[in-house]
């Protein structure tokens, strides 16, 4: 399979064996139909640096549904899945760089906040949970249920699907593989006796850790930490001018961009963002361009396998991967080339 040949609905086939309504019908609200406009990639889909790294847009909205779908594949459990559901529901245009903006990038929570409200806010929703005898509370948090969502490096269904979805996105192996890796999954028990998502077999195990590196080195690239420093930036401005307001990321990343495109100093820095083809590391800082220092949150995954133990405890190989990825260096300083 190629990368350009791709369709999500693959990936949720593979989730669960069904769509079950109360997930068809809660994602068709306006608050989830908004998410089909909010990007999994924070923005840098729009820099001319990464759009040749990238097969296709992968949205908020597919994620979502899918975290939803494999939450409910590993429990059957209606409020668990709609938390799963739910958990991005506030995310704002251009996602994490808004963390960025707050200056939160390095946890990542500074735009939860938001959550009860929309879910609150929303007939449509309150109408269907009502439906389902349940409440705002039970699906508002999904950090809740560890299936879901639980403490890294430990797999959960939401980063077992962004993991998936970048697999796709970056090239990294295809839907063969990954079905793979997914039937190799079960809900399972680990070593404090928490749920968890866990592997059965230790080689593939090790084979999703290996892989799953490769995207986490993509998380903390020069190009990313600089190109989502670089957009936050640009959203601080146009809100300290009053081209924006917060209200306004927490639209679409379209809107968003015709805003910045109405005043001609906001639209001249959108414009330079979208045409960064490089990045350029120094020891010391640049005094002719936009230049930064910027750390990052290291994401990465370390697999339980059932009766076995995490990937790091019996692999050395990825022991070793995973010393070298929480020793990388982010003390240089980043931006444009000179000759941009």
């Amino acid at each position: 399979m190629t990368r350009s040949n791709f369709t999500y609905d693959e990936l949720w086939q593979l989730y669960s064996n069904e769509m079950p309504d109360f997930i068809r019908q809660l994602s068709e609200t306006p608050p989830m139909q908004r998410l089909k406009k909010i990007g999994m990639n924070c923005g840098c889909e729009y820099v001319a640096l990464h759009r040749d790294d990238m097969c296709r847009r992968y949205t908020r909205f597919e994620h979502s549904v899918g975290v939803a779908l494999i939450v409910w594949h590993f429990t059957e459990d209606v409020k668990q899945a709609i938390a799963g559901l739910f958990h991005d529901i506030s995310t704002p245009a251009f996602a994490h760089v808004v963390d960025f903006l707050n200056g939160d990038h390095l946890t990542q929570e500074s735009t939860e906040s938001r959550t009860a409200e929309m879910i609150d806010n929303s007939p449509e929703i309150q109408a269907i949970l009502s439906g389902l005898a349940l409440t705002t509370a039970d699906v508002s948090d999904y950090h809740l249920y560890p299936i879901a969502d639980n403490a890294s490096p430990q797999l959960s269904a939401d980063r077992l699907e962004y993991t998936f979805g970048n697999f796709i996105q970056y090239g990294v192996c295809g839907i063969e593989d990954i079905t793979r890796f997914y039937r190799a999954l079960s809900a399972g028990t680990n070593e404090q006796g928490q749920p968890e998502i866990i592997f059965s077999d230790r080689t593939i195990a090790e084979e999703f850790a290996l892989r799953s590196m490769k995207c986490s080195y993509v998380y903390i690239s020069d190009s990313d930490r600089f190109t989502m420093q670089y957009l936050a930036e640009v959203l601080k401005t146009a809100i300290g001018s009053k081209a924006l307001t917060i209200d306004d990321l927490y639209t679409t990343e379209e809107r968003v961009i015709r805003k910045l495109q109405k005043n001609r100093i906001n639209d001249n820095m959108w414009y330079t963002y979208t045409k960064i083809k490089a990045v350029r590391r120094t020891s010391q800082p640049a005094t002719d361009t936009f230049c930064v220092k910027v750390n990052a949150k290291r994401r990465y995954l370390d697999p339980f396998v059932k009766n076995v133990g995490r990937v790091t405890r019996f692999s050395g190989d990825y022991r070793a991967e995973v010393k070298e990825f929480l020793g990388v260096s982010f003390d240089e300083w980043l931006s444009e080339p000179r000759d941009f």
